[in-house]
């Protein structure tokens, strides 16, 4: 009797206890008896085991079906504007104005869904569609049109050697926006691999027919550019347009011209392309690839040098970055000696095309410049790259003026009449704007500090006011707005009676139901902005996930991530299995490339310590829970490589 009463004793005690631990396990043995037959797979080892059952909120739910969706509306989009062969359903155009860029621009967003964890036929489309792309756009116009073309250098394709023949890096950047993303789903695949080296190669003379770079002077030596090197000559309208073309009652064009000779004017003033400009500095992007993909140190010290040498040139300006640099190297050296002169540069306003000649548009790209500063923040985390565009903000900030009761900055520099006039003496700030910090790319460099001094300059952001605390709603909110979204985009198709003949290649895009702004934000705590995104630049996540037992990017299927606090240090994530029968289990990597050092996670008040770039978790069948992770940002060096292969 005594000794089954002890027994009786110490179940009830060990009962006690086991409630008291808090709903984490570290460092599971081999074959934990309480998974039963679903125990963790040989090839990994979870750190972390989550038991606690947890009810489904509804984020959770929203969450998965919004990645369904989206995963099948894609491929009903894919079926209806691609062939079999991945080929653009349009009336391909071989000029600039409507050509390779805004065709690849139709599966823009499908690499970051698979990534997050859409469907694995997402990833299988996007390739398809990237291959017919690069043979679509290698085919010499003749072979297609059954004419030959008006701009020289795409005689043999506006494709050569799988890139851009030539072009300036505002229409290259967008063209690239699938490209630089298509390493999160497989940065093992050998044609990705070669493209990559080959791109960096373009811009680090490595390849003799296209010598875009002046090692000497530390300038791309020409604002078009690409594989068939630098254009060394002023552009015409021809260079930007492309082959004459029928356009009224037939195309509904993107800037509203209704016949060829309108296409040709939106462009009459874009010909001072001679010596380096900032939309040059997108061009990093490539050599970063190059590097996240093979570890080769060369790749990063070209890239410091180059955006290295910008900085010297913001200092030189007092701060502001100059819109050309001549072939000697110096500043306004391409545009008679005006810091702010050339296409696309401070004092870039020319005429409105449709109705032609019927007003003045500002068209500056100087701001794009930011991503090469972005770049070099990545790799190094020194705040001197994220400094120097503050001080920038600082001097426009400055010279601003009250108008009308608001505060309004200068948007240009030069004269409002240049493309009419030429420079003046008089030259000076103009085109004001209601002040926005976020023209300045202020969000940008907050997203990368977190630092308060950088914060208070945003005045109003949803996203951000809910990683703060406010805007308890903002979630749920964000993902109905998004499966909205994909619902009128799919109405869109349905509507759409065009036939191939009748679009550009840019017609689709507005229907490309890839709308996964709210699972960037809400699931790795990234940065995205349409206008951003433009720019191509790397993805900017605070946490990324990948599935271990498929052996894939994105989280597994059944589970459900959060983020709903950030700071500098640290990222709040909530994480649940929807699965009530099988365990699901993750890796957490710190940032979109392993950038992030993740020292330690809090689960309810058991802190363990991770010191690693990624860990593993077990979530046991409809268990959930909400881990608070420590960390030390931009502080190695960023890799493509899954955390498996590490």
């Amino acid at each position: 009797m005594k000794a089954w009463f002890g027994v009786f004793v110490w179940l009830i005690i060990t009962v006690v206890v086991q409630a008291q631990q808090p709903n984490i396990r570290v460092k599971a043995p081999e074959t934990p008896t309480h998974w039963g037959s679903y125990g963790p797979s040989s090839s990994f080892d979870p750190e972390i085991m989550i038991t606690e059952p947890h009810n489904t909120p509804e984020w959770a739910l929203l969450q998965r079906e919004l990645l369904r969706s989206v995963s099948v509306a894609c491929e009903h989009y894919f079926n209806r504007y691609f062939d079999e062969q991945g080929f653009l359903l349009t009336d391909l155009r071989w000029g600039a104005n409507d050509g390779p860029d805004d065709a690849i621009e139709n599966v823009n967003r499908w690499p970051q869904l698979y990534a997050l964890g859409g469907s694995d036929k997402i990833m299988t489309m996007y390739k398809k569609v990237y291959e017919g792309h690069v043979r679509q756009m290698s085919i010499p116009p003749k072979t297609v049109t059954g004419r030959s073309s008006h701009v020289p250098y795409a005689i043999d394709g506006m494709y050569f050697k799988e890139f851009p023949t030539r072009a300036d890096w505002m229409h290259i950047s967008e063209g690239l926006m699938v490209f630089n993303m298509m390493g999160l789903g497989d940065p093992y695949h050998d044609k990705f691999r070669h493209r990559v080296r080959r791109f960096a190669g373009f811009y680090m003379d490595e390849d003799p027919g296209a010598l875009n770079y002046d090692p000497e002077h530390k300038i791309i030596r020409s604002m078009y550019n690409g594989s068939r090197g630098p254009l060394m000559r002023k552009t015409t309208s021809v260079d930007w347009t492309g082959d004459p073309s029928e356009v009224r009652n037939r195309y509904a064009a993107g800037h509203g011209e209704e016949n060829y000779e309108e296409f040709l004017f939106h462009f009459k003033d874009y010909h001072d392309t001679q010596g380096d400009v900032p939309l040059n500095l997108m061009a990093t992007t490539l050599a970063l690839n190059a590097f996240m993909l093979t570890g080769e140190e060369k790749y990063r010290t070209w890239m410091l040098e180059y955006v290295d040498a910008w900085y010297r040139r913001m200092e030189a300006n007092d701060w502001v970055i100059p819109s050309n640099i001549g072939l000697d190297g110096t500043i306004g050296g391409a545009a008679d000696g005006k810091w702010y002169g050339g296409a696309y540069g401070w004092s870039f306003t020319v005429e409105q095309q449709s109705p032609p000649a019927q007003g003045l548009s500002h068209r500056p790209r100087t701001r794009w410049g930011f991503v090469g500063f972005m770049n070099a923040y990545l790799l190094t985390g020194d705040d001197k790259y994220l400094d120097a565009w503050r001080k920038q903000h600082d001097v426009i900030f400055k010279a601003g003026k009250m108008i009308e009761g608001t505060y309004h900055t200068p948007m240009m520099y030069g004269n409002p009449e240049w493309s009419r006039e030429g420079y003046t003496e008089e030259d000076g700030w103009y085109g004001f704007r209601p002040y926005n910090p976020e023209n300045e790319n202020m969000l940008q460099i907050y997203y990368l500090s977190m630092q308060a001094e950088d914060r208070k300059h945003i005045k109003s952001n949803p996203w951000l006011e809910y990683l703060e605390g406010s805007r308890p709603d903002y979630a749920i909110n964000a993902m109905r707005a998004d499966l909205a979204d994909v619902r009128k985009r799919m109405q869109l198709l349905r509507e759409d009676h065009t036939s191939p003949d009748m679009r550009l290649v840019d017609d689709p895009m507005h229907i490309n139901p890839a709308s996964i702004t709210s699972l960037i934000r809400l699931m790795g705590g990234g940065f995205y902005e349409p206008a951003h995104a433009r720019r191509s630049p790397p993805f900017h996540t605070r946490l990324r996930y990948f599935d271990p037992q498929k052996r894939r990017a994105g989280v597994p299927e059944n589970v459900a991530v959060l983020i709903d606090r950030m700071t500098d240090k640290s990222v709040r994530v909530n994480m649940v299995n929807l699965n009530p029968l099988e365990p699901r289990s993750l890796i957490v990597q710190g940032g979109a490339y392993g950038e992030h050092q993740l020292m330690a996670i809090t689960e309810k008040d058991k802190r363990v310590a991770i010191d690693d770039s990624s860990f593993t978790i077990m979530l046991a069948p409809g268990a959930g829970t909400t881990l608070e992770i420590e960390m030390n940002r931009y502080v190695n060096q960023p890799t493509m490589d899954f955390p498996w292969e590490r």
